[in-house]
């Protein structure tokens, strides 16, 4: 049987053209009726906006990370696999132990001061009138935002003993005994974070409701009882976050130490940055100063989930 042909005709091209827009016309809006169902979901919109900052925090964060790691099982060459090897020669030294303990005292010490200045301060600051509050935390901000080598440098001219000697006093081995050495680079790390903590506890005070303080007070509550059991319950997480933190930054703190005393006296100063970079960079052995910085990854760590479990724990019991 024939096969049928059908005749040409304007009218039969015409429905085939609109056939065919309609079929587009509806692909186009389930296409888009999806697009559209897609962005409306709070958690794709989210992912969205933030892909830049993930691009970012991949290419500069994690590849490096991963790469440190990578160059840590290295020999001094970079030409063989060693596995564990500078870990474990790291481990078998005096110095590096050193290291790791003067590390732990300049990060919980400088901690420790620039917390307790910052809350002090802060508390003074919040009980001044609004005019003077603006004046002080102008002044008090000048630390923090001084560049960080121009601060040491002027702390390191100051140590020299120019005031003492100016005063006729006996001059001090601030940055050639060991001890006054440490006592200097945590000194002028409390000077330059302190104001940091002021901010961010001061902006915590801010937010605790002062009928709470009032109907304290209608109780009788003395200074020191509103703030064990007002101020402080309300700030804790603030406190938390801040002193987290803080460690990170101060463990990784390079340029006061590099700056002031290059890790000396006698290597009594140096820090897990500074050492890494004597290592890695003046040594010229990367694996070695790469496995010395990976070393601030489980400390930090360990801290990290001990502050954060107490931060979700306090905010179940809020919730």
């Amino acid at each position: 049987m024939a096969d049928t042909v059908h005749p040409w005709s304007p009218k039969l091209q015409r429905d085939r053209l609109q056939q065919n827009r309609l079929q587009k016309t509806l692909l186009g809006s389930s296409t888009a009726r999806g697009m559209h169902q897609m962005l409306r979901r709070r958690s794709t919109t989210a992912l969205l906006m933030c892909l830049p900052l993930i691009v970012i925090i991949v290419g500069l964060v994690v590849y490096p990370a991963l790469y440190s790691i990578y160059l840590s099982m290295l020999n001094k060459a970079q030409t063989r696999f060693i596995g564990l090897g500078n870990f474990s020669f790291l481990l078998s030294r005096d110095a590096f132990w050193m290291v790791v303990q003067q590390s732990a005292i300049f990060a919980l010490t400088a901690v420790f001061f620039k917390a307790l200045i910052g809350l002090i301060t802060a508390h003074l600051i919040n009980n001044l009138p609004a005019k003077g509050q603006r004046k002080w935390r102008g002044m008090l901000l000048v630390p923090w935002v001084i560049p960080l080598a121009l601060s040491s440098l002027g702390w390191w001219w100051l140590l020299f003993n120019y005031i003492l000697a100016s005063l006729g006093q006996d001059e001090v081995a601030w940055l050639s005994n060991p001890y006054w050495a440490r006592f200097s680079v945590i000194l002028v790390n409390v000077w330059y974070g302190a104001p940091f903590f002021l901010i961010m506890y001061l902006a915590a005070l801010k937010s605790v409701p002062e009928q709470l303080y009032e109907a304290a007070a209608i109780d009788g509550a003395n200074a020191w009882q509103k703030f064990r059991h007002i101020t402080l319950p309300m700030m804790r997480n603030i406190i938390a976050i801040t002193v987290l933190f803080s460690l990170i930054v101060t463990f990784a703190n390079f340029d006061i130490v590099q700056i002031m005393t290059a890790g000396g006296p006698r290597n009594m100063t140096h820090v897990f940055a500074t050492y890494a970079f004597l290592l890695g960079i003046r040594s010229g052995d990367l694996p070695l100063g790469a496995a010395t910085s990976l070393f601030m990854f489980p400390i930090l760590a360990v801290a990290a989930i001990f502050i954060l479990r107490g931060v979700r724990k306090r905010g179940r019991e809020i919730g």
